[in-house]
């Protein structure tokens, strides 16, 4: 029955229309607005043959057969089955279907209007043979009309929300939204009231703005931090029937500052500490109670009043808002071993709208009581100054340290330096009476002050030490002479004339008198006559040195050594004798030195033409000279070289380790060719040696070879060999043979080697062989030394 009614009351509206095709106050056709131009023809006007707007269609339909929408139909149609009724347009073949007989129009499927709210359609009729259009093309619209399908949603939900703690009635808190997908344009299906579900009666919400407010006053956040609400919104302004949708709202309370501080201990805190307890550590820790949270917890602490003024300061932990009591000065359970301290807490960030609540601040009392511990010993005077004179004798006296123990047992005290801060140890300290004395003799120049640390030991506790410093200044004495105070280079000018100041010299002295310096200079007695220079007193510690005549020359002296004696002031006063060295130079007419030093002596007058005469004589005598040296060489050399009598070719080199009767350049020529000349029995006699080594037998230690008889001579000389290689150390280990040339006195012209002649005088000069380089140099260590002493004697 309902579904009767409802597509009666969509078809009424169409039939006021002329939606059958019919006007209804006129039987003529009317040609739709939206119809295409007549296709057979635009020279006659064609009746409109029917005449519609729009069609109406319930969405959500659910019957079982196809949901009637309407019915096209045309003048031209005379129910002969020959007009064909043709429908297009949006879901012309999906949705939407014609009777192409009867042009009855049916929605398939189910339409919903949030999905599309209409849709357009073109309507024709044709010629059923040839398919020929018969009506022009006529578009109509098909309506979705809407019923309340869609509940209210909260797209921003859920709500997070917060009110200040103790809000008045009414405070807004958040407001809420909800959207309804429907025709908001037709009925109520899309207007939406609100209400609140759960959450009273702290809360309320406003049924059309969806404002949610306080519904009670001061509510505490310390009693109740948050609350859930859940806000229904219901269409149909909240009618029977109507659809609905809820969200949740959380609201938290936030924190005022309602709560002051509070000490909740009922008794006073007792806190002990030790009496060795450092400066700056921590003592105690208290704690007042705020029920509030972040800023509005935040205090401050002081020390009202106390038995312990400056001892103990106070103050925040920030992180957790305790009061933390500090140390200031050293506790000494001796002298004082408890304090009472009354301290109060005070809120930083109070609230003026809660000054009712009484005053945000509370107070309380603290007890600190010190516990005795084993303290290592005090000096009375932690910095000891002492003087010392510097000539002081070793184990003199110089001061006494003094320290005690301060605990009640009163113990002995022992007494060390530090070594480390006297190194070179300088000074002894008494164990027991603790009087410092010297050590070593002392200079003040070399260490003016001492700082010493001292060690003060409890006896019966020796981990027990306590420190002292005894500053001892050693006191000046007169013990070193003045010197110059700087190396002086001082000029003088060839063009210097008499009473002329050449240098301004003064002093100094390692020591330090009270009275400060005083110098006086003299030019030592040797040269105080001296006829060159003088010296003048100042009387500033300072001496001015003049000349006593000019025409100085360099040519004559370059140099003066003046001697400068210089005495202290001190008692006994010292003195030293320093030299001043005067350069004589060629100066310019402003007195700046030119050139200093000697120079060669010129004869005044010589002209350049017998410096060049005086030249070429030089060079003249030295080519005469390398050309009587040249042919004195030449002369020693002999006409006639035969390789095979040429017995110092064996001399030149000894470069192989002989080894047979032929090899003739193992052995020493020079000892085999000359009886009376001894090699040195020490060198070898199968190797070539650097440098010949002879040496003298006295003729008491051993005859001449040619004074004794022949069989003598060559027995002594064999023996001798063989001596010398059985103890020769450089030897070969292998059994070797050594072949020695012996020439023996009973020659008519004895010798003939010419290696004789260094041992026998000779008229010839060969001290020249030096002067050809080392190439030379062998026959220069043989025949060059004219001291034949040196070599042989």
């Amino acid at each position: 029955i309902a579904d009767t009614l409802a597509l009666l009351a969509l078809l009424c509206p169409l039939r006021e229309r002329g939606c059958w095709g019919l006007n209804p106050s006129s039987g003529d056709v009317e040609k739709s607005p939206h119809s295409d131009p007549d296709p057979w023809g635009a020279l006659h006007r064609h009746k409109r043959s029917w005449v519609w707007n729009q069609f109406f269609v319930l969405e959500e339909f659910t019957g079982n057969e196809p949901l009637y929408v309407g019915k096209l139909h045309s003048d031209v149609d005379k129910g002969d089955g020959k007009v064909k009724y043709v429908l297009s347009g949006e879901g012309s073949t999906s949705i939407f279907t014609i009777d192409e007989n009867t042009g009855d129009i049916h929605a398939t499927k189910r339409l919903d209007r949030e999905a599309q709210a209409y849709y357009t359609l073109q309507a024709q009729a044709v010629d059923r043979v040839t398919n020929i259009p018969v009506e022009p093309r006529s578009e109509f619209v098909v309506k979705v009309q809407d019923i309340n399908d869609n509940e209210p949603k909260f797209l921003d939900g859920p709500y997070l929300a917060g009110v200040p703690e103790m809000s008045p009635l009414g405070t807004m808190v958040v407001q809420v939204a909800a959207t309804d997908a429907d025709d908001p344009t037709y009925g109520n299906s899309a207007r939406v009231v609100y209400s609140i579900i759960h959450g009273q009666p702290y809360f309320s919400v406003e049924p059309k703005t969806g404002v949610i407010r306080t519904a009670l006053p001061n509510m505490d956040r310390e009693t109740r931090d948050q609350y859930v609400l859940v806000i229904q919104a219901k269409d149909m302004v909240g009618q029977m029937g109507g659809l609905s949708g809820t969200t949740s709202v959380t609201v938290t309370l936030t924190d005022v500052n309602d709560n002051p501080p509070r000490f909740t201990h009922s008794k006073t805190p007792l806190y002990t500490v030790p009496e060795s307890l450092p400066v700056q550590s921590v003592v105690a820790k208290i704690r007042a109670a705020d029920e509030d949270i972040g800023s509005n917890a935040e205090m401050d602490y002081r020390i009202m009043d106390g038995d312990g003024p400056g001892m103990f300061n106070i103050t925040t932990d920030e992180n957790t808002q305790d009061g933390v009591i500090i140390l200031l000065k050293p506790l000494d359970f001796e002298t004082k071993s408890s304090f009472f301290l009354r301290i109060e807490a005070t809120n930083r960030n109070i609230d003026s709208n809660f000054l009712s609540a009484g005053p945000f601040s509370d107070t309380t009392s603290v007890r600190v009581t010190v516990d005795d511990v084993n303290e290592p010993p005090v000096f009375s005077t932690p910095l000891g100054k002492m003087v010392v004179s510097e000539d002081a004798r070793v184990g003199t006296s110089i001061g006494r340290v003094s320290a005690h123990d301060p605990d009640t047992s009163n113990n002995a005290i022992r007494y060390s330096i530090d070594r480390n801060t006297d190194l070179e140890r300088f000074f002894n300290v008494d164990a027991l009476s603790g009087v410092i004395s010297t050590a070593k003799p002392l200079d003040r120049e070399a260490n003016l002050i001492h700082n010493l640390t001292v060690f003060a030991i409890d006896s019966q506790d020796p981990t027990q030490i306590g420190k002292g410093i005894a500053l001892i200044t050693v006191q000046d004495i007169n013990d070193n002479a003045p010197v110059f105070a700087i190396d002086y280079e001082t000029i003088l000018c060839e063009n210097a004339m008499p009473g002329q100041v050449i240098q301004t010299v003064s002093a100094v002295d390692k020591d330090e008198l009270l009275s400060g310096h005083r110098f006086y200079f003299a030019l030592a007695a040797p040269v105080a006559g001296n006829l060159n220079f003088t010296l003048r007193d100042n009387k500033d510690n300072t001496a001015s040195v003049l000349t006593k005549r000019g025409g100085f020359r360099r040519r004559e002296q370059p140099v003066y050594r003046l001697p400068v004696l210089i005495v202290d002031s001190g008692s006994p006063a010292l003195s030293s004798t320093n030299t001043l060295f005067v350069r004589v130079c060629d100066c310019d007419s402003d007195s700046v030195a030119l050139s200093c030093g000697a120079v060669a002596y010129t004869a005044t007058g010589l002209s350049t033409g017998a410096l060049v005469a005086i030249l070429g004589c030089i060079i003249t005598l030295l080519v005469m000279v390398l050309l009587i040296v040249t042919m004195r060489r030449r002369r020693k050399e002999p006409l006639i070289l035969e390789e095979e009598r040429d017995i110092r070719e064996n001399i030149v080199r000894y470069d192989d380790e002989g080894g047979g009767e032929e090899d003739t350049e193992a052995f020493d020529m020079v000892t085999l060719r000359n009886l009376n000349v001894i090699r040195d029995p020490g060198v070898r006699r199968d190797v070539t040696p650097d440098t010949p080594t002879f040496f003298h037998y006295s003729s008491s230690a051993r005859p001449a070879y040619k004074s004794l008889p022949d069989n003598v001579v060559f027995r002594e000389f064999i023996w001798e060999r063989l001596k010398d290689a059985d103890v020769d150390p450089s030897a070969p280990p292998y059994d070797s043979l050594q072949t020695y040339a012996f020439e023996g006195s009973g020659s008519v012209a004895e010798s003939l080697s010419s290696l004789e002649s260094l041992s026998t005088d000779s008229d010839q000069n060969y001290d020249y062989l030096s002067n050809w380089g080392p190439r030379f140099k062998k026959l220069a260590d043989m025949y060059g030394n004219s001291d034949g002493a040196t070599v042989f004697s």
